[in-house]
C-alpha cells in the first residue's frame, strides 16, 4: 500500500439527488484524491441551516448525496464519509474559535455579502458565522489540505488566519494550518447555456436519472446561438454541446464533431444524441451501483454512522489539545 501525501477534508451541502455540476465540481475529484490521501468527506447539514427555512427535506437529501457519492466511487472502507451534526466537537470548537475571529472580516467575504444579495430578510448569526464553522469543520480532523475552487480561496485564506490567531493567543501548535490545494473546477453551465447548472434554475441534469430522462434533457440544450438552420455552419467554440463532448465523448468524435459542425455536416439534434448517448454510456455504471445501494437503505447510513465514529476519534484528539491551550478544565 502507498504511503498517503497528507489528509484532505472537504464538506458539501445537502442539496439531495446530484447532477453534473455537482460531479464535474467535486465529486470527480473527490473520487481520484483517495489514491494519495487519507480523504475527510463530510455532509455539512449544519451549514444548511443557515439558508434553509424549513427542514423537511433535510434527511433525505442527506441520504441521496450519500448515495450519489458512494456510487460515484467514495470507498467508506478507507476514506471517513459522514454528517455534520453527527460530530458535536465541531460546534464546540466553533464557539472557541469566535473568540479570535475578528466580525469586520467576516462580514467583508464575498460569500457572505452574496448571500446577503440572496436573502436580505434572512442575515442569521449562522451566516455571519459559517466561516468559523467551515474553519472548524477542517481543523477539528487535523486536516492538512483543503481541495477547493479559486472562489473560495478567501474562506480558506481565512481560516488559516483564524488558526494563527488561535495559536498564537494560546500560545500552542494544537491547530494544524491548512493548505488549500488549487482545483480546477469547470462553470458547468446548465441546459440554458448562459447560468451555472443548478436545480434553483431548473436547468441541471441529474446523474441518476433514466437515460429517457437524460436524453429529454439535453435535447432542450443551448447550442451555438448563431446557428439558426440546419445548414447554417456552427461554432463549436461556444456551444456548451461541444463543451460537454470534450468531456464525455471519445477524442475520434470529439473532433468529428469538431469538423462536421463547422462546415454544416451535422446537426445540432444528431450531436446532442450523440452526447446524450455517451453521457448515458458514461453513467451507466454509476446508476447500476446506485440502484444496488438504495436497495438497503439502511447499509448506506451504517456506513455514515460508522463515518462519524470514527471522526469522533480524530475530533476528541484535536479537542483535548484545543481544551489544554486554554487552559480549561480537565
Amino acid at each position: 500500500m502507498s504511503v498517503k501525501k497528507g489528509r484532505v477534508f472537504s464538506g458539501a451541502r445537502p442539496t439531495g439527488r446530484q447532477h453534473l455540476g455537482n460531479y464535474l465540481g467535486a465529486i470527480k475529484n473527490y473520487v481520484a484524491m483517495q489514491d494519495d490521501y487519507e480523504c475527510v468527506y463530510c455532509i455539512v447539514d449544519i451549514h444548511a441551516l443557515t439558508t434553509v427555512e424549513d427542514t423537511f427535506n433535510l434527511r433525505q437529501n442527506t441520504y441521496d448525496m450519500a448515495l450519489d457519492w458512494l456510487a460515484a466511487g467514495i470507498r467508506p472502507e478507507e476514506t471517513i464519509m459522514f454528517v455534520q451534526s453527527q460530530v458535536p466537537q465541531v460546534t464546540e470548537l466553533h464557539t472557541f474559535l469566535s473568540m479570535v475571529a475578528p466580525l469586520g472580516k467576516l462580514t467583508d467575504l464575498p460569500t457572505f455579502k452574496e448571500k446577503i444579495r440572496e436573502n436580505p430578510n434572512n442575515v442569521n448569526y449562522g451566516l455571519v458565522g459559517y466561516p468559523v464553522l467551515m474553519t472548524a469543520d477542517i481543523v477539528l480532523y487535523q486536516s492538512n489540505l483543503v481541495p477547493v475552487g479559486i472562489d473560495q480561496a478567501p474562506h480558506i485564506e481565512f481560516a488559516r488566519e483564524l488558526v494563527r490567531s488561535f495559536n498564537y493567543r494560546y500560545n500552542s501548535d494544537a491547530l494544524i494550518e491548512p493548505q488549500m490545494k488549487n482545483t480546477i473546477i469547470p462553470k458547468v453551465l446548465g441546459i440554458d447555456g448562459v447560468n451555472k447548472m443548478g436545480k434553483s434554475l431548473n436547468n441541471h441534469i441529474e446523474l441518476a436519472s433514466t437515460p429517457e430522462e437524460t436524453q429529454k434533457r439535453i435535447s432542450k440544450m443551448v447550442t451555438d446561438p448563431q446557428r439558426i438552420r440546419r445548414d447554417d455552419p456552427g461554432d463549436p467554440d461556444v456551444c456548451n454541446v461541444f463543451s460537454m463532448h470534450k468531456i464525455f465523448s471519445p477524442a475520434g468524435e470529439v473532433e468529428m464533431i469538431n469538423v462536421e459542425c463547422r462546415r454544416a455536416g451535422i446537426g445540432c439534434v444528431e450531436c446532442k444524441k450523440r452526447f446524450a448517448a455517451n453521457l448515458n454510456d458514461h453513467l451507466a455504471p454509476f446508476r447500476k451501483k446506485r440502484i444496488e445501494l438504495d436497495a438497503n437503505p439502511q447499509a448506506v447510513w451504517d456506513i455514515l454512522h460508522d463515518g462519524a465514529k470514527r471522526a469522533r476519534v480524530i475530533a476528541d484528539q484535536t479537542m483535548a489539545k484545543v481544551r489544554a491551550a486554554i487552559q480549561l478544565p480537565l
